[in-house]
């Protein structure tokens, strides 16, 4: 059970990969925003917590019920994906310039060994354009969001 659950958190933020880098990296740009104009922050161009939460709940919701990565949730009970899904919601908050604080494991650990493909980041950043676009993300905040997400696909993909 508990393979599964870490299998599981491991995907789910699969591309939602907003470790220590990350923040590291949201944080300086919420820090340059008032030096640049007082631009806002990713965090509240998005929408805040609740449309994070939002954006969550739809990202999760397609990865657990896709043929190819649902593999990743099996076994994975209702709490240990309310949990998950928390954790997914604290990262973006957190990684966008938000008040929220992530304490998951970096992405690096949380991906070792499950053998994430190529395939498998290609369909994730399917489902991840698909959900921003429900919610009608404008494209500078989704190619801001995503470029850095690019960022950390060394540490998530181990297969080509």
């Amino acid at each position: 059970m508990r393979k599964s659950f870490h299998r599981s958190l491991g995907l789910a933020v699969l591309l939602l990969t907003l470790g220590c880098g990350f923040e590291a990296r949201a944080q300086d740009a919420a820090a340059a925003a008032p030096a640049q104009g007082g631009a806002q922050t990713l965090y509240k161009r998005l929408g805040g917590y609740d449309a994070l939460a939002a954006v969550t709940d739809e990202f999760v919701g397609r990865l657990v019920t896709d043929k190819t990565l649902g593999r990743f949730f099996g076994g994975a009970s209702d709490d240990s994906k309310k949990r998950i899904r928390q954790l997914v919601v604290d990262q973006l908050c957190a990684a966008t310039g938000g008040p929220c604080l992530y304490i998951g494991r970096s992405m690096k650990t949380v991906h070792t060994g499950l053998g994430v493909t190529e395939a498998d980041w290609n369909i994730s950043v399917k489902h991840l354009t698909d959900t921003l676009g429900k919610f009608r993300v404008p494209k500078a905040e989704q190619d801001e969001f995503f470029k850095i997400v690019a960022s950390l696909k060394p540490d998530i993909v181990e297969k080509k």
